[in-house]
């Protein structure tokens, strides 16, 4: 395993960490579960920790499109997305992953922790969120709290509450369909 070292702070912190995040989801009423557990830096780590908690279990990709649009797409783990043709469904140019410093700025996240929670730390919705459909229609779904050492559960209901309140419309594409 690769250690992960920060980059230099040179960019504003965010304004939501953890803990600001887990506060907002109670101020809120949003009902969730956290499960804290040693650093997941990859979708293939962690299938132990993962097995013990229900729901579906995701990955997420900060990308950039040629033209400078930012993009998060957040899917089931299992789920395979082609980068090559992924941006013909969501209405992209030429993908490639989002740098360190973007997905600091916009997310408040570093590689590793990305999570769709971190649109709660982009009021200005620089980035366009496209959520995988078989995540969409889970009960549970399982996403990092801002950082990789923890996993917070919530249901589908409470998930989509969470996406009204911070004024997020993903837009939800089939990437299981679209593969076959």
């Amino acid at each position: 395993m690769t250690e992960h070292k920060p980059m230099a702070e040179t960019a504003v912190p965010p304004a939501y960490d953890r803990d600001r995040l887990l506060a907002w989801l109670a101020r809120h009423d949003i009902p969730h579960l956290t499960h804290d557990h040693p650093a997941v830096f990859r979708v293939d780590e962690g299938h132990e920790l993962k097995a013990a908690m229900p729901g579906a279990h995701t990955k997420n990709l900060f990308l950039k499109d040629k033209k400078g649009k930012l993009w998060l797409i957040s899917a089931r783990q299992d789920t395979v997305i082609d980068l090559k043709r992924a941006d013909k469904w969501i209405g992209s140019a030429r993908l490639s992953f989002g740098n360190e410093t973007l997905l600091w700025e916009t997310l408040g996240v570093r590689p590793g922790s990305v999570t769709a929670l971190g649109l709660i730390n982009d009021p200005d919705h620089r980035v366009t969120f496209v959520l995988d459909k078989a995540l969409w229609d889970a009960d549970i779904v399982n996403f990092h709290p801002l950082t990789n050492t923890a996993t917070t559960a919530l249901t589908q209901a409470d998930f989509r509450r969470f996406l009204t309140l911070i004024g997020r419309e993903p837009v939800v594409v089939d990437f299981g369909r679209l593969a076959e």
